[in-house]
């Protein structure tokens, strides 16, 4: 069965534009109007979110009617949880490096990029088996991983992977594998 599986990441909040550590912020009002003028999305037989709140409301901007699945939840980031990345490159640079270089080490007591990553590629190839098209409203680092998954490339590449406030990004899977999907609608 094919599958069609849409990504959108949550809109622009405040520790997004400050590069925190994110918490369970609202979105900004900005970006909740910037998800409300985005083109109409195709039909979907399913459409998640994220339990995080800057999640639910951008699926609610987009007018989206999605159940919570909290396997679509952030990286957990343990005790770095709303504060500022250069904060903890600046008290602790021994830990986020090992946490940027090593994809089993999870040393602020959350989720390592390894579990993440085995945690989305669960989850979707979930999702491949009754098919049709799904929508899943999401975070940056789960959308990193997701595409990790399908490019079968190694975690350290999870750090070249740019996704930005409400990117859209589209894969398919004929069953037995996932693949990235680009078309002139992407533009």
């Amino acid at each position: 069965m094919n599958t069609r599986l849409t990504w959108i990441c949550h809109g622009a909040t405040a520790a997004s534009r400050k590069a925190l550590f994110p918490l369970d912020e609202p979105l900004e009002s900005k970006a909740a109007e910037d998800a409300a003028g985005m083109a109409a999305l195709p039909r979907a037989d399913r459409i998640f979110t994220s339990p995080a709140l800057r999640t639910r409301q951008t699926a609610k901007a987009l007018r989206l009617d999605a159940g919570i699945d909290p396997a679509l939840r952030d990286c957990d980031h343990g005790r770095w949880a709303g504060r500022p990345i250069v904060t903890i490159g600046t008290e602790e640079p021994e830990n986020l490096e090992i946490w940027m270089s090593d994809p089993q080490a999870a040393p602020h007591g959350g989720e390592s990029l390894s579990d993440l990553r085995a945690r989305i590629a669960g989850w979707m190839d979930a999702q491949s088996i009754p098919g049709g098209h799904v929508i899943a409203l999401s975070h940056a680092a789960v959308i990193r991983a997701a595409v990790v998954h399908v490019l079968q490339a190694p975690l350290s590449s999870f750090w070249l992977i740019d996704v930005g406030p409400l990117a859209i990004v589209r894969m398919t899977s004929d069953g037995r594998r996932w693949s990235l999907r680009f078309s002139i609608s992407d533009l």
